[in-house]
């Protein structure tokens, strides 16, 4: 259906916002992760922040906020807390103390273990195939990256 065979009153409903669709299907699937995560000790952003460790490590803290489309002020209290359960170390670069290195200690490399049964579990609480959340991820792939505010 086109836009304009839509009353301009429809356009204003709830359900046809994608605002609201994508924030309550974000919530719902960190809802999800939840408890499949919380034996591992994690919480969903430490979880992203550790997957992203184990693709690449040492990263520093811009590296990883840019990987996780956060911003350095948000991702800094995650790798602390992270840092306090002894899954990752950081530290200054001997050539740059600017730079903040954060390296994954053996104990967060030894979590990836158990992290192998973390997509099973999630696909089995949403009662989907893998192929079913590949589409959808895809689907929604032109929303994951950061946006430039509109002048």
């Amino acid at each position: 259906m086109a836009t304009m065979d839509i009353a301009a009153d429809d356009l204003l409903k709830l359900e046809r916002q994608l605002c609201f669709a994508m924030v309550t299907a974000a919530r719902n699937v960190v809802s999800i992760y939840r408890p499949v995560l919380e034996p591992m000790g994690l919480t969903h952003p430490q979880y992203l922040v550790i997957l992203a460790l184990w693709e690449k490590s040492p990263r520093t803290l811009s590296e990883l906020a840019d990987e996780l489309a956060m911003d350095p002020a948000t991702a800094s209290p995650l790798v602390k807390r992270l840092e306090a359960q002894g899954l990752i170390h950081r530290s200054r670069r001997a050539d740059d103390e600017r730079r903040l290195d954060i390296e994954l200690t053996d104990k967060g490399q030894a979590l990836r273990e158990q992290a192998l049964l973390v997509p099973g579990k999630v696909l089995a609480r949403l009662g989907m195939s893998i192929d079913q959340v590949s589409e959808i991820r895809d689907a929604i792939k032109p929303f994951t990256g950061r946006f430039e505010p509109v002048a």
